[in-house]
């Protein structure tokens, strides 16, 4: 053997022997404080996006229909409203559609930690959305097609009450002193307001057609709701359960209000607008609008990102994300999606 082959012989092994002994490098750190996620009713998946990058970095199978989508209180966790009913527009005869697959209801549970769906919990048929208690041991999820409610005890996992609160309920929430949930009946245009300590409906008030979505002020006194078909929104007296005030979005029929959502201080509100393909920016103290954004074909589900400088809206037509810069109020940047987008929520890792 050549003295340069030799050289080059024990450099090669130099090195192997060094790969063999050296411990593995450690995964880069995530530059991202938070994830995104995005539940898509068609394809019956959830959609994980890294904000730094805007990619899809995982979909998630669920189960059919999953729509609405929150976290837990500790955000280790996050449910997924999924339904076996098929997908219908108002107005649709519902003699024409295909049979339920009343196997496919129930709250998805989704494990952040493990990324993946770890069961299903029974909650009444047909749940579209629900919210959480402060404690994390009541879910009130909304069933849609049979007019009511059921309140989970999430600790035994079961079903302990159904309520009537109207036909086609849909928007749920919990008063921030945890005393009232407030239900909104597309149907009837109505408001059920239920008793969290009695688990029983005290009242119901119209608000408006098509209300689905509530957004409590901090102080538990007064609320905003859409109201779809008159392209308002309403601010009502969780109270007296009265209209304190009417804001008009735009032509009815046009602007379609779906989502009502308040910036973390309380002091602007943002709406999404179905049809309408904007997101409206609210002065929530003197109930004028400031801006519109157009972001995509029928934007529904809204969130923002937890420094509050984002803004995210699922867009079902065109199966995609809106991400929003609110400083410029401007979209920065579209997700290309598949599925329908419905809902959307950002969590801190």
């Amino acid at each position: 053997m050549t003295t340069r082959k030799y050289a080059l012989l024990t450099a090669g092994l130099t090195i192997l022997l060094a790969g063999c002994t050296r411990p593995p490098a450690a995964p880069e750190p995530s530059s991202s404080a938070y994830r995104i996620y995005v539940t898509n009713e068609a394809s019956g998946d959830m959609s994980v996006i890294d904000p730094a990058t805007m990619n899809v970095i995982a979909t998630v199978p669920l189960g059919k229909r999953p729509r609405g989508i929150h976290a837990s209180p500790d955000r280790k966790t996050i449910y997924v409203a999924l339904s076996g009913s098929p997908i219908a527009g108002p107005g649709v005869d519902e003699s024409t559609l295909p049979p339920p697959d009343k196997s496919a209801d129930g709250i998805g549970v989704f494990d952040v930690k493990q990324n993946k769906l770890v069961r299903v919990l029974h909650s009444g048929s047909d749940p579209e959305n629900f919210d959480i208690s402060k404690d994390g041991k009541r879910m009130y999820v909304s069933n849609e097609d049979v007019a009511g409610i059921s309140v989970v005890d999430l600790e035994t996992e079961k079903a302990i009450a159904t309520l009537p609160t109207g036909e086609e309920p849909e928007g749920v929430r919990i008063s921030p002193d945890g005393k009232w949930v407030f239900v909104t009946s597309e149907e009837a245009g109505t408001l059920a307001v239920v008793d969290t300590t009695t688990n029983k409906v005290v009242d119901s008030f119209k608000v408006g057609r098509r209300p689905r979505s509530i957004a409590f002020l901090p102080d538990s006194a007064t609320a905003w709701v859409n109201a779809e078909n008159d392209g308002a929104v309403v601010l009502v007296d969780a109270v007296k359960h009265k209209i304190v005030d009417t804001v008009q979005l735009g032509e009815r029929g046009v602007v379609k209000p779906m989502a009502v959502l308040l910036s973390p201080d309380a002091k602007t509100l943002y709406v999404s607008s179905g049809r309408g393909k904007k997101v409206f920016i609210l002065d929530a103290a003197n109930r004028k609008v400031e801006a519109s954004i157009e972001v995509g074909q029928r934007p529904w589900g809204i969130a923002l990102s937890p420094d509050g400088k984002t803004l995210f809206s699922a867009n079902g037509p065109s199966n995609d994300l809106s991400v929003v810069d609110l400083a410029t109020r401007t979209v920065s940047r579209k997700v290309k999606l598949t599925g329908s987008p419905w809902g959307v929520v950002a969590l801190e890792q």
